[in-house]
């Protein structure tokens, strides 16, 4: 029985140490040495994660992503939240709010760069030219560092509110219609329903979309590079661009290695920190 348990599971084994395992040794491996794209590695030890510490640019693609993470996680949060709670009304077009809120998440993010770099363009642009239709400046939403993360996080939380909306919807489906019958005779006006009864039983719902969408924001890459240009907006350069730059660009294959593992740590502390929370609360 043992042995039939085994090689059930084998194929799955085999394939996980092929495309995780092994990589992730190989990569570790690599952050010791000067690896370049010749192939030819030289052991130097910490020397990579002594550099990476001492690096500008590591701080400043950290800062970004740190700042990116603390303004786009609470706004796909928030969004979503409020997508799923106008999307479980009993009304009939509820149907038309689940397929329109749910629909971006399910674009390519090349195809969203694509759409949101049209509405951002100075001069024929959607957005410019409704706010020079209403008598006000243009904006350049991709020309400075602190509107281009704004217009990063905004087509951010377009594109992927639709993740979060989908775990509340089916939390919200969850929830007993008996609670807001009972609440209603006694009196409950709609927004005490939200706060007495909906927002509490979503507290498990919160804590597994704050977290998941935390992961997402610390390793945001593709549409900072893209809309940015490839890079060319230095001031929104994330952590994870900065590790794609150091390892096909400037082919420091060993450096980048080096920054990849000690970010990898930073996001294993974030998983580690909510998983000791959420044990705490339950044995509560």
């Amino acid at each position: 029985m043992r042995r039939s348990g085994f090689w059930f599971v084998a194929p799955f084994l085999v394939l996980y140490a092929a495309f995780l395992i092994v990589p992730m040794v190989i990569g570790l491996g690599a952050s010791v040495t000067d690896e370049g794209i010749t192939g030819h590695a030289g052991f130097v030890g910490a020397a990579n994660y002594v550099e990476l510490f001492q690096d500008p640019a590591v701080w400043s693609s950290l800062g970004h992503t740190l700042i990116f993470t603390v303004v786009s996680t609470p706004a796909i949060v928030l969004v979503g939240l409020a997508m799923a709670l106008l999307a479980n009304r009993a009304t009939p077009e509820r149907w038309l709010y689940r397929l329109a809120f749910f629909a971006p998440y399910l674009l390519p993010v090349s195809v969203v760069v694509l759409i949101w770099s049209w509405l951002y363009q100075p001069g024929f642009g959607l957005i410019n030219d409704l706010l020079t239709r209403l008598g006000l400046k243009e904006i350049g939403w991709l020309s400075t560092d602190g509107m281009a993360m704004t217009s990063i996080v905004i087509t951010t939380v377009w594109w992927t509110a639709g993740f979060g909306f989908l775990l509340y919807l089916a939390a919200l489906q969850e929830i007993p219609k008996q609670l807001y019958e009972a609440s209603a005779l006694d009196g409950a006006t709609p927004f005490q329903q939200l706060r007495r009864i909906t927002l509490p039983l979503l507290s498990r719902t919160h804590q597994l979309v704050i977290v998941l969408q935390i992961l997402a924001s610390l390793k945001v890459f593709d549409q900072i590079y893209l809309l940015s240009g490839q890079g060319g907006i230095p001031g929104v350069r994330s952590i994870v661009q900065y590790i794609y730059e150091s390892g096909f660009t400037r082919f420091r294959i060993g450096y980048a290695s080096a920054i990849s593992y000690v970010f990898f740590a930073l996001i294993a502390v974030v998983a580690l920190l909510h998983f000791r929370l959420t044990a705490s609360k339950a044995e509560r």
